[in-house]
């Protein structure tokens, strides 16, 4: 065979490896083209996120921008980090209520206007009191929380329609896990409903009330409490006095925002043989919504047992 014709067949099959290797990488790339992108979502704290999870599973991209159950969720600051997820975010779960502005102020900045922005506080329907404050916390509110499943399920179906089906199934998977917490509530209600309750904040309002419970806490206590502003002296005799007067059963005590004068309470608690629940208003470590819930649940419970 001469050198030519050696040359020219070499030639012609590395042309054809080389053919049928760029065959081969598109059609990789095609399948990674026909993969679809994963739906990017931004809750405001991880409780929401936790539920998105949930709702979205594989499907989504889930960034909760308050996730450390050591820090204070009212004196978060947003980073620039959070900006560049808000402005990215085909999804956006916010609490409402004035618990998360910021929020609403990076999708501004961020020029984000086709997000689709779920508002809980405006899901719930709930609204302040006549002459008093909205309790914003609505993630203790376990029909809000299946309200907000649901929108989820629909924001999700929008933005990925193809996986609308598998959305709408985990959503009612969620909310079927939700029915035992109430009815737990129902239980301790028929227990222990009309008992007294004192608290630090209004966070875990709605599971107390939705469980029969009183809230004889000063508003003036627990609201300055919740602002970071002092109790004056006189309120806080007044809330000291709940113990040792006997005129509640249980202290549900926010381990978030603990301070000298909700220590003076808790210890007023422990020493008038008062039991103290503590809660969080984020997700603690290695927990679910549902855990979460049905640990605070079982405690209080425990604690009105007593």
């Amino acid at each position: 065979m001469s050198l030519s014709t050696s040359r020219r067949l070499a030639l012609l099959t590395g042309a054809s490896l080389a053919l049928l290797a760029g065959c081969g990488n598109s059609s990789d790339s095609a399948d990674a083209r026909s993969a679809p992108a994963r739906v990017s979502v931004v809750a405001s704290t991880n409780v929401w996120g936790d539920i998105t999870r949930r709702i979205g599973g594989d499907r989504v991209d889930v960034t909760s921008v308050i996730a450390d159950p050591d820090q204070d969720p009212h004196s978060y600051e947003a980073d620039p980090q959070n900006q560049l997820a808000l402005s990215k975010a085909k999804v956006v779960v916010e609490n409402g209520g004035g618990y998360d502005d910021f929020v609403d102020r990076m999708l501004k900045s961020g020029h984000n206007d086709s997000a689709q922005v779920i508002n809980a506080v405006e899901v719930s329907g709930r609204t302040a009191p006549e002459g008093g404050e909205l309790n914003e916390h609505v993630w203790y509110d376990f029909p809000t929380v299946a309200k907000v499943a649901d929108r989820v399920s629909a924001a999700l179906a929008k933005a990925d329609p193809a996986d609308a089906g598998a959305f709408g199934k985990n959503a009612a998977a969620f909310k079927a896990k939700l029915a035992p917490l109430e009815t737990e509530e129902a239980r301790i209600k028929k227990a222990h409903g009309g008992g007294g309750v004192a608290i630090t904040e209004p966070v875990p309002l709605y599971m107390t009330e939705a469980s029969g419970l009183v809230n004889r806490t000063p508003a003036r206590f627990s609201e300055a409490i919740e602002e970071g502003d002092d109790v004056s002296p006189r309120v806080l005799q007044e809330s000291l006095a709940l113990f040792s007067g006997k005129k509640v059963k249980v202290l549900v005590y926010n381990a978030q925002t603990s301070g000298p004068q909700t220590e003076k309470a808790e210890s007023a608690a422990e020493a008038a043989g008062i039991p103290v629940v503590p809660v969080t208003e984020t997700l603690p470590k290695g927990k679910d919504y549902i855990g979460w819930m049905t640990g605070n649940l079982d405690a209080l419970a425990s604690a009105l047992a007593k």
